[in-house]
Formats: C-alpha cells, structure tokens, sequence
C-alpha cells in the first residue's frame, strides 16, 4: 500500500532557529520517524528570491547552513528525500498554469502575505513575485501530490489557497490529477509562532531576536539571560507578572512532561514575590541546554565534510525532480497541451 506523502520546507535566508525548530522542525521528525508517510523536504530558495532577488549570495550561503540545521535535528537522507526548490524546473512551469487560476484580488486578500508585506515593508514595490509565492507553494506542494503539509499556525491561509487552487484546477479540466492536501499544525498552539527574546509578536532572522540551532553554549546563556520579563519586577521581592514574560512563556513550551508541575509551582512563586529573574532564567537555559546540545554536536560532526552534504542535497533533488516531472506530464495531458 502507497504511503500518504508529505512535503515541508523552510526558505534559506539564514540560519533556523528555536521558533522553526518547536514550529515545524520538530514535528517534522518525529513523523518522519513514525514510518508511515513519505517524506519530502525542500530548501525553497526560489521563494526566497522573492524578497532577496539583489542579495542571491545570501541565499546560496544559507542552503549549506540550512542542509546542516536539517541533518543536525534529525532529518534523515535515507528516510526523507531533502531537495533544493530551484533544481527542480518542473515546478516553475506549474506556477505559470496555476497562475491562470487564481485572481490578483485573491492574492492579496491572503492574509499571511499582508503581514508578511506590512512587516517587510515594501510599500507600493511589492516585487510581483512576492505576492504569488502562495502560486508557487501550491506548484510545490501538488507536483509531490502531497497529502500532508506540517506548516506552522500562520501558514493556515497558503494550506487553503492551495486547496482552493486545486479544486479550481481539477473542476476546470474535469480531472482529478490533483489532490488536496492538509495542514499539520503544531499541537502546542504557543509553539506555532514563537515570540522573539525581546518579546516581539515573532523571532525572527531580521530583527536579530532568536535563539540559533547553531548558537554555542556560551551565546546561547548570553541570549537566555538578557531575555525580556517583567520590567516591573525590580526587587526578588516584588511580585511579578508571568503574562508576557518570555522566560515563562519559553518554559510552557520546552519544558518536558516531567518539569510542568515545577514550572506551575515557579509561576506561583513569581507571581506572590520572592524568585528573582535570574533564577528562572538559569532554570530555562538548563532545559534549552539538555534540547539543544545533541543537536548541537550532529551539526559540528555534519559540517566537516559539507561535500558530502552537498552531495546528499544532489541525490535529493534528482530524486524530487523526477516525481515532480510525472506530476507535470500529468497536468499538461489534463490541459490538453501534451502536443507531441
């Protein structure tokens, strides 16, 4: 029997961090390792290029760091195949298709792309690329025939715009060479989007407040311990919020199992007066420590050989590109265009 497929990525504008780690990465492990779906993972440096197009240097340098944040937390070259987005042409004609499919009108009611525009912005230069990228994960995901895609909670919107580009694809051929896939969001609904260190609604690469994979154990306490709590809680006496401190917040979603009773009993604590802030931050970068040491020693060990990195993303893409060119022969039979 067929395994359900699965297709996931990250764009490579620089190194992953802790919120596409409990975002995505993780989760995305953890099915990959359950063995009962088919998994591709994908570098979407074409994607990138829709913001970064006169900065490409950045975006080759990032798909080495990218490779090894993979490898580093647990992807697995024999268990999921992991591709770079621009070798697989195929995918690029897709977009073209489905472009005839979906509105301009549409596109910009997405309401991931108007944050997403707000944040960086652009003003009136939208680069034209940017605002169908949601065309273009569509062409990414159906070219695999993708039944899952593990995404983070904000993505929402580009799983639906996907569906609905493939009902309108499949209704306007009469076929149904495309399938609808679904979203897997992340269960811990505070892991979805991980707030920065300095309490901005987001880490982020741009606004310099994340925590690395590949931070070492001395930058990792330097950002632990400068991280944002309550700025009224002056004295170890003082009774202090817990409701946007980012030391609580990061210990709801990385503590295990086994540390939530003592993380409710801090609160407590916090909250009545006597615990002081360092204390809770040496208490999280213990746990953040025992999470990301081992990833931090697979990356280390990755990285001395970056040929045979490459070499693994080569295999990868060939790989991806001809499941992705069955796709599109399929599509273009659909069209009436397959002429010869």
């Amino acid at each position: 029997m067929t395994k359900p497929i699965i297709l996931t990525g990250d764009r490579p504008t620089g190194k992953l961090h802790l919120g596409h780690y409990v975002g995505s990465l993780k989760n995305r492990v953890l099915l990959q390792n359950e063995d009962k779906y088919e998994m591709f993972v994908f570098l979407a440096d074409q994607q990138a290029l829709t913001d970064h197009a006169k900065t490409a240097e950045k975006i080759r340098e990032s798909i080495g760091s990218v490779a090894l944040d993979y490898l580093s937390v647990g992807l697995d070259p024999d268990k999921s195949t992991i591709f770079i987005q621009s070798q697989i042409p195929e995918l690029a004609e897709l977009t073209m298709y489905y472009m005839n499919l979906v509105s301009l009108a549409r596109l910009e009611r997405n309401p991931t792309v108007k944050s997403e525009i707000a944040q960086k912005g652009f003003g009136e230069s939208i680069p034209t690329g940017f605002l169908v990228y949601p065309i273009s994960q569509a062409a990414d995901i159906t070219a695999f025939k993708a039944n899952y895609v593990p995404v983070g909670n904000d993505q929402k919107p580009m799983i639906e715009q996907t569906r609905e580009i493939v009902r309108s694809f499949n209704h306007t051929y009469q076929t149904d060479v495309l399938i609808e896939p679904e979203g897997i969001f992340p269960k811990n609904e505070s892991a979805g989007r991980l707030p920065g260190l300095d309490g901005n609604a987001k880490m982020s690469k741009s606004l310099g407040n994340g925590i690395y994979l590949s931070d070492d154990a001395d930058t990792l306490r330097k950002k632990v311990m400068s991280m944002y709590t309550d700025p009224q809680h002056i004295h170890v006496e003082d009774p202090g919020k817990i409701e946007g401190n980012m030391v609580f917040h990061y210990l709801d979603i990385f503590a295990p199992e086994e540390n939530k009773a003592e993380v409710e009993s801090m609160k407590e604590h916090y909250q009545r007066g006597g615990l002081g802030d360092v204390k809770t931050k040496r208490y999280l970068l213990e746990i953040l420590e025992a999470e990301l040491t081992p990833i931090r020693k697979r990356r280390l060990d990755y990285a001395k050989d970056m040929g045979e990195v490459f070499n693994m993303l080569k295999k990868g893409s060939e790989k991806a590109r001809s499941v992705a060119g069955q796709t599109l022969s399929e599509v273009k039979a659909a069209m009436g265009i397959n002429y010869f």
